[in-house]
This record gives structure tokens, sequence and C-alpha cells, in this order.
């Protein structure tokens, strides 16, 4: 494909992509080389198709990305892959063949690589390096040796315990047979862009996920930059590690950050060990892996489980001072920072009394149904309050007039757009062993809805126009312009109305805390939860300022961002720049009305208390110091940012002694009817309910 046809394909995804997401940020993009070879490697892969299209955007170079050979067979996608010069990939599993008869393992503690069949065929159904599979991806291996028709040798045990339950089933599982797949022809093709100075992306997790974690990478990616650089030893080649993060990746109008890491260069004594072929290349692709693996690390937050999660948010929050709003890549960064810290210090005692003060603020403030940001704002009461309540809702009343009619027309796309990629989903989740509910492709599959069912909707409704337009005789007059001009009404007016819709919202949520402000029974609540908040703040900030200066030289008190964040905070402009970024600013900007009412959601949208960890994007940095960018309204957060100084909160006392809040905290918990025995869902302030 020509650039020009990519250009223009990348181009109008960027628009499709400005109104699926409400923002999405980039991070480190001036460290991607301007010019010369690069492999992109991403991870983790959370959000199938739609993951690409984000980088392509905000990498600032034309990227062929590796797709599966499957997904190019598919029409839409396949067509779009074209388009935008993806490379097809032939995976095993996709050409696994069912297995005759059934197969399972007889010792798995002294024999655990044996495989025995029943009713099988392996000489003629297997080869020497072939895999046998379970049913439902539940793993694979590949055969070392083929003994018999009813007994084969693989090279690694089968360790999932899903596997190992069919496995020892008495009457043995189903399996599948997974033919050896030479991927020559798709290295010669890397090896010639890569040649030529052109860029290759790669998702080395080998497909999406919607887990918190990120997978075990595959090794292919090093086999394409070492054979790359000893085919062409004067190759400048670099890998750039990506960092995808989403908050509530599947949700419309959504935030995201993509953040590119520092480019990783090949060690030519890689390259000669690779060139030497056996243990030796296997050595040097291994050593390489590790190296993208950590240079994926540096740009993911990773916490052992949900809880600890929630916790670190809650921190962040604490720390930050009131009314000052983060950006949503600076966030992440905070939270990376405040992990980095607390791992160190988990287990001391002041740092475990912590966690569980602020767990249990976390717990009031769901009995309350506030989010932490929203505490202060129902702390004000009296005239004030009652007559920004009166404000907001005649505001959200007539939003909601204005942007009703628009609502109705696009119904029948939102109703279709969620009940195929629900499907999808479910679709995806049983064909996968790794997906967890299949929300990775649901994004993909309402954004391809949007593309197909939106034209031949608002084809219908301009089709409506003109015929009620013909029968008054009013197309005599506007002839050809009068379905262009409708068409693009309903373009213009679908769009006014998702920025009412979400503004809207906005608004909504911001009335229970002024509600709750103007309810005499509720103030000494109130007042109590606001108490709790700012001597749980005040502990909180001194703890920090006392450790982290311990395993941080540089810390400073007064700072939050390091400083050298304000060259990466920077907006960069996008290779496709959409015209949307300037309508937000000059026309919609309506979430200044609202006043600080809500904050960025801090819960990614894979963190779910469904695995045993959890895992965000981030960048490598020191815990605690640095500038920041004020964000004057979410709309605008999308051009230029202003810097400003982050105090610390040092200035409150030092000594106040704890026992109080844990009185305060434990008479508030004791009128919540019983339920604080209940599951705690997270921390209720960084959620934001869609």
């Amino acid at each position: 494909m020509t650039l020009q046809t990519y250009d223009i394909a990348a181009g109008a995804f960027s628009i499709v992509l400005d109104v699926f997401f409400r923002e999405i940020k980039p991070r480190g993009s001036h460290k991607v080389p301007k010019d010369g070879p690069v492999i992109f490697v991403a991870a983790p892969h959370a959000n199938q198709f739609v993951d690409p299209l984000i980088l392509m955007r905000h990498c600032q170079r034309h990227v062929s990305f590796l797709i599966a050979e499957k997904s190019m067979q598919r029409n839409c996608i396949g067509t779009i892959a074209r388009y935008l010069d993806a490379i097809p990939v032939v995976r095993p599993q996709d050409l696994a063949l069912p297995g005759i008869g059934r197969i399972q393992l007889l010792n798995r503690k002294t024999d655990p690589t044996r495989i025995i069949g029943i009713g099988t065929e392996f000489t003629k159904q297997f080869k020497v390096g072939w895999q046998i599979g379970l049913p439902g991806d539940r793993g694979s291996s590949e055969i070392t040796q083929i003994i018999s028709d009813t007994e084969l040798i693989v090279k690694r045990e089968f360790k999932d315990l899903k596997s190992i339950e069919m496995l020892t089933n008495p009457e043995g599982t189903p399996f599948k047979c997974i033919p050896q797949v030479d991927q020559t022809p798709v290295y010669n093709i890397v090896f010639e862009r890569l040649n030529a100075g052109h860029c290759i992306g790669i998702f080395p997790e080998g497909g999406s996920h919607d887990r918190t974690e990120i997978l075990p990478l595959k090794a292919g990616v090093t086999i394409m930059a070492l054979g790359a650089v000893a085919a062409n030893p004067n190759l400048n080649l670099k890998i750039v590690p990506c960092g995808l993060n989403y908050f509530h990746a599947h949700s419309f109008r959504s935030r995201a950050v993509v953040e590119f890491g520092a480019p990783i260069s090949i060690s030519p004594e890689l390259v000669e060990n690779y060139k030497q072929g056996g243990s030796s290349k296997r050595e040097a692709c291994s050593k390489l892996l590790e190296t993208i693996y950590n240079g994926l690390r540096a740009v993911t937050v990773n916490t052992p489980d949900y809880d600890t999660l929630m916790f670190i948010q809650a921190g962040r929050r604490l720390y930050k001072p009131a009314h000052r709003k983060l950006q949503i890549s600076q966030i992440v960064e905070l939270n990376r920072r405040f992990i980095a810290g607390y791992e160190h210090f988990k287990d001391e005692p002041r740092v475990q009394d912590i966690r569980k003060r602020i767990m249990a603020y976390n717990k009031l403030l769901k009995y309350y149904g506030l989010k932490d940001h929203q505490v202060n704002t129902s702390a004000i009461g009296g005239p004030r309050a009652a007559g920004l309540l009166l404000y907001r809702i005649m505001v959200l009343t007539s939003w909601s007039i204005l942007g009703l009619p628009g609502f109705i027309l696009n119904l029948p796309l939102v109703l279709i757009a969620r009940k195929v990629s629900k499907k999808k989903a479910e679709e995806a989740v049983r064909s996968s062993s790794v997906k967890i509910a299949g929300r990775d492709v649901l994004a993909t599959w309402k954004l391809l809805v949007a593309l197909v069912v939106t034209p031949l909707l608002y084809s219908f409704y301009t089709f409506i126009v003109v015929l009620v337009s013909f029968r008054k005789r009013w197309i005599l007059k506007w002839k050809v312009f009068a379905p262009i001009a409708t068409f693009c009404t309903l373009v213009t007016g679908s769009y006014v109305t998702i920025r009412f819709v979400e503004s809207g919202l906005d608004v909504y949520k911001s009335i229970r805390p002024l509600f709750l402000s103007l309810l005499p029974w509720t103030r000494p609540s109130i007042e109590n939860l606001c108490s709790v908040r700012e001597q749980l703040s005040d502990n909180l900030t001194d703890l920090i300022n006392e450790l982290a200066p311990k395993i941080y030289p540089d810390f400073d008190v007064d700072r939050i961002i390091e400083a050298a964040e304000r060259s990466s905070m920077a907006p960069t402009k996008s290779l496709f720049q959409s015209p949307i970024d300037w309508i937000d600013d000059k026309v919609f900007n309506w979430e200044r009305l609202a006043g600080d009412m809500s904050e960025v959601d801090d819960v990614f949208f894979f963190f779910e208390k469904n695995n045993g960890s959890a895992s965000g994007r981030s960048r490598t940095s020191s815990w605690g110091s640095g500038s920041s960018t004020r964000l004057a309204s979410r709309a605008n957060s999308l051009g230029s940012a202003e810097g400003f100084r982050v105090e610390a909160m040092t200035g409150l006392p030092k000594d106040q002694p704890f026992s109080t809040v844990t009185r305060r905290i434990m008479t508030s918990m004791s009128r919540s009817k019983g339920k604080e025995n209940e599951e705690d869902s997270g921390y209720q302030g960084d959620k934001e309910d869609r």
C-alpha cells in the first residue's frame, strides 16, 4: 500500500478514535526515533484491534502491525488491515484440527510428560515438532517423541489446574492436533521492511486478553530483531516498549493513556550469539526477551492484588491537595510511585496501620454513596449549596431536552452495538483460555458495528426526510443539496448529542453531594467524614514525607511530579490531527459550567476482583518528586496544559493523635445497619459509574 492510502485510512480512524474516546493522552512520544527502523512492542493487549489504531496515531511513524491471518480473512477487518499495510501471520492454533480418540496423563508426578492415548493414531496424526493441545485453549505442548499410536512424549508438562483435571480424568479428554508452521516468509517480510527503514508493530503476548497482568511474551519479536541485525550489521534497529492504559476500555467516551519507553538497542554480543545457533541462539533470544519484558514493566504498574490497588489509589488522592486536578497520565504516574514506595515499606507497622484506616475510609464513602472528591462538596451547605443545586438541575434539564432528539435517533445504533459486542465477547471467552469475560473485544466490535450501521441508519433517515420533502415539494427548491444537508445535519447533531450526554452525566453525578449537604440530619455525618478525611490526609502525607527520602534521595516534599516530566507532558502534535480536538476546545467546552464536580476515574478497565493481581500502565520515575499540570476542564485537556506546583500539604499539624480518627470511623461504620461485613467493592472515590 502507498503511504497516501495509509495516511487516509489512519486519518479516518483518528477521527473515529476521537469520537469513541473522551481523551487519549500520549506520554514519552519524544523518545520515539524520528527515522530509521523501529519495532514497537506493546502490552498489555487489552483492546484487540483498537490498540494498534491508538499506537499508530501517537507514535508519529508509519507502522505495519502483525495481525493474525485468521483476522485478515474477515471481510471488514481484513479490508481495514490491508489499507493499514498490516502483515498477516499464520498462527498454529488457527490451523488446529480435532484429534481422533482421547488422551490422558497416567502419572503426573513421576512421568508428567508422557501422554497416553485411548483409541488414538498418534503416528498418523502428529509429527515431531507439532503440538498437542487441549480443548478450550487450556494449554498445549510440543511433541518431542512419538513412541506409538497410543503413546508420545511432550516437551513441557501441563501445569494449569484445569488442564491437569482434564488429563487425569479416567475417561480421558479430547485433544487438538496443532501443526508446526514455518514463519520464514513472515520474518523475510519483516526484515525487508526494517532494512528499508520502516517500522513494525507487534503485541508479543500473542493475542488480546482482559486479564490484570501481562501474559508471557512470545519469542518471535527477538527473532525478528536479532535476525534483522544479523543479516545487516549496519542496521541501527531500535525496539520501543509501549504501555497501553485504559480507563474502562470497553466504554464509550472513556479515556486512555499510551506511553512510550526508552528505545532498546541490540547488543552486538547478542547478535554474535544468535548467529552461532543452537543453545547460544536460544540464550541470546532469552536475554533480549527479558530486556524487552523489563522495558514493558517500566511503562506498566503492577500490584499484587486488587485491594492493594484500591489502597494505592486512595492514598494517591489523599496525598494530592484538594481541588487540584491531574492529567490522567500523571495519575498513573503517581499510582506507580506510590506502589513502589508501598512495596518497599509494606511491612512497616505504620504503613499497615494507615492501610487499615484508608480501607475503613473507603467503606465510609461506600456507606454515604459518595466519591472522595465529592466529600468537600458535600460540606458546602447553606444558600450556596442550594443555589448551585438549583443551577445544575436547570443545566441538566436544558441539556436533557436538547439532547433527547439525537439520543432517540441514535438509540437503534446503541442497542445493536451492545447486543453484537456482547455476543462476540461470549464467543471470545468460549474460544480462549486466557480471557476472563471477553471485555477486550467489546470496543472493537462497537466500533465495527458503528462503522457499518451508522451510514445505513443515517441514510435511512435521509431517505425519510427527502421523501417527505418531495411530497411537500420542498425538494424542488433544494434539489440535490437536501439529502446532503440532511446527512451532514445528522452527523453534526449526533456529535452534539454525545457531548450533551457526557457533560450531563457529569452534572448528574454532582447533584447527590449537594443534596446531602442541604439535609439537616446528614450535616453531622458529613462534617465527621470531612474531619476523618482531613486527618487521614495529614497522617498519610507526614508518613510519605518521612519514608520517601529513605529510598529516593531527590524526594521533594513540595512537589509530586518530577520537573523533567514537563517535557513529556507537553502536548505532542499527532501525525493524524483531527478537527474534533478543536471543536471540543472551542465549541463544546461545557464542563466548566459544572465546576469541580467530577474526577478522572482511576480504576483501569481490567482491574477486577476476579484475579489475584492487578496491573496498569505508567512510566519509570522516582516517587513523589517533580511538577504537574492543571486541567482547566476535561474537555480542554486535549489541548495545551498550564504547569503548576503541587503542594504536599506539609503545613498541617504533624502531632495529631490518630485515636480520634479511629473512634470516628468506628462510630460511623456502626451506622451502616449491619453492612460493615459486606465485601468492599473497592475505592469508591475513584470509580466512575457508567
